[in-house]
């Protein structure tokens, strides 16, 4: 993920910047943070075990 905003930080500041780079950090930036978002714990889990 570091790299996928190292280098869409580097492409925005370029003279010449081509779209497919970008898209392609953009990409792999979200897919990075769906699998740390899917990691962390809900807080509401502790109230639906109480629940069932």
């Amino acid at each position: 993920m570091i790299i996928a905003i190292v280098v869409a930080l580097y492409q925005q500041t370029s003279a010449d910047k081509n779209i497919y780079i970008m898209v392609i950090a953009i990409v792999i930036f979200m897919i990075g943070m769906m699998q740390l978002s899917a990691k962390t714990p809900s807080k509401n889990q502790d109230k639906e075990d109480t629940d069932v």
